[in-house]
């Protein structure tokens, strides 16, 4: 049976350009993972905030070097794109911001993002989630992109809507984590917002 519309997004058009670098202007590059980032990410999920809102840990360097190789795969095969986000003088690492659950057909995908100890409080979550969801809806022509995050994380919710996106509503008892069932806010940006 046909479909009556056409995809939002036809299927490769990720997988047939290199995983641009996207600069925010104001000192921060997303950049494609490398390896050599592994140990950098690691020493991340080693921040116990990292573990009070996150389903993940990294035990290990190697660990983290097999999320990299899963990272860099997930853009060849369109279903979710992430970036380093780093300072465009250093090439330090300051955080990480993905699109996750990727519909290039349906026009929809996630962000996602998180940021190293010593790197919040400055703008680094807002500024990357609004430069990767200005790609994914300008240049790339995806319609709707959703964040999610615990109700009880105040702080992302004020990067949510910092980076233009709208709270819809809360999503009960959604995300397990290791403290049990979290409640999590549903924010989303479309085009034209």
């Amino acid at each position: 049976m046909p479909y009556l519309t056409r995809p939002v997004v036809p299927a490769g058009t990720l997988a047939r350009i290199p995983q641009p670098g996207l600069p925010t202007g104001d000192g921060l590059l997303l950049r494609p993972w490398q390896v050599k980032d592994a140990p950098a990410v690691y020493a991340a999920f080693q921040d116990p905030l990292m573990h009070q809102w996150h389903i993940r840990s990294a035990d290990s360097e190697e660990e983290a070097t097999g999320w990299i190789t899963q990272w860099q795969n997930g853009w060849k095969d369109e279903r979710e794109a992430h970036w380093a986000v780093v300072d465009a003088d250093t090439d330090e690492l300051l955080g990480r911001v993905a699109l996750r659950r990727v519909l290039l057909g349906d026009g929809c995908a996630e962000v996602a993002y998180w940021t190293v100890a010593r790197a919040r409080g400055r703008g680094v979550a807002v500024r990357s989630a609004t430069t990767l969801s200005r790609w994914a809806l300008d240049e790339i022509g995806l319609h709707r992109l959703e964040l999610s995050h615990a109700t009880a994380n105040r702080a992302s919710c004020r990067v949510a809507v910092k980076a233009g996106f709208v709270a819809e509503g809360t999503r009960r008892s959604a995300l397990l984590h290791a403290d049990g069932w979290h409640d999590m806010h549903l924010h989303a940006r479309v085009r034209g917002d």
